[in-house]
């Protein structure tokens, strides 16, 4: 899977090498960043790592400006990955039966970050494209996955969620459902209180994307103490995007 650019290369882990490479970046993103932690992590030889990593693919972005350096991640993990790891890492934060009994192609989206310099630009649109040629080869019908909101105070983020909750919340049929343990419900405020702009300027960049996209949320947050975060499940119907909202993100690949 290779770019339209000289400079940016879209490829999968191939080795334990390439998977230490996307590791670093995620501590340099998640732990150095974002103050997450974790029991596999390793902060020794700085990786940010899990017990589901052996059962994902690894998408990775190549910088051939810099060598091959690794700059953006995408972890990817089918439904019969999943079977093989025995759950989808977002079953530690939501109940997922609606998605799961739906009998349509599922896959879970996760640890999706870039190195600082290349946020905000074209990285995350060729690593987009890489996505949509992966969901296009292996015909998958649902993306989901957990993205988050920096912070676990949820009256600070009483606006984004709000507005998420009143605006995108997920059809019956696609609508995951947070752990009752660390539910976090996202109707703080009445749609007439929620400054939409102000709301809008604090939902993460990665989390609008998907709402381009014609992407839902599912009911209630998940209050992540270890990472430091609060998070939202997002789901999308692939079947249901227009052609312009496909343009978006698979601009160049034919399914």
């Amino acid at each position: 899977m290779l770019s339209d650019a000289a400079q940016f290369t879209v490829r999968l882990a191939e080795n334990e090498a390439d998977l230490h490479a996307a590791q670093r970046l995620r501590y340099e993103v998640f732990v150095d960043e974002l103050g997450a932690d974790g029991a596999l992590v390793d902060h020794d030889a700085r990786l940010e790592r899990d017990r589901f990593d052996p059962f994902f693919d690894h998408l990775l972005l190549e910088d051939g400006t810099r060598g091959g350096e690794i700059v953006g991640v995408y972890r990817l993990l089918r439904d019969d990955q999943a079977a093989q790891a025995g759950q989808y890492y977002s079953e530690d934060e939501y109940d997922l039966s609606v998605l799961k009994q739906s009998g349509r192609r599922c896959m879970e989206l996760g640890r999706s970050c870039l190195a600082r310099d290349y946020r905000g630009g074209a990285a995350m649109y060729h690593l987009w494209n890489g996505l949509a040629r992966y969901v296009a080869d292996h015909k998958i019908e649902i993306l989901f996955g957990v993205a988050s909101f920096h912070g676990t105070d949820p009256g600070a983020l009483a606006h984004p969620l709000s507005l998420l909750h009143h605006r995108h919340l997920a059809p019956k049929d696609l609508c995951v459902r947070a752990l009752d343990h660390a539910y976090q419900n996202m109707n703080l405020l009445p749609e007439a209180q929620i400054d939409r702009r102000a709301a809008m300027l604090e939902v993460p960049s990665l989390i609008k994307a998907y709402l381009r996209l014609g992407g839902y949320v599912g009911e209630g947050a998940f209050v992540d103490k270890t990472f430091n975060t609060t998070d939202v499940c997002l789901i999308m119907d692939t079947q249901k995007l227009s052609d312009r909202q496909k343009n978006i993100y698979s601009k160049g690949v034919v399914a």
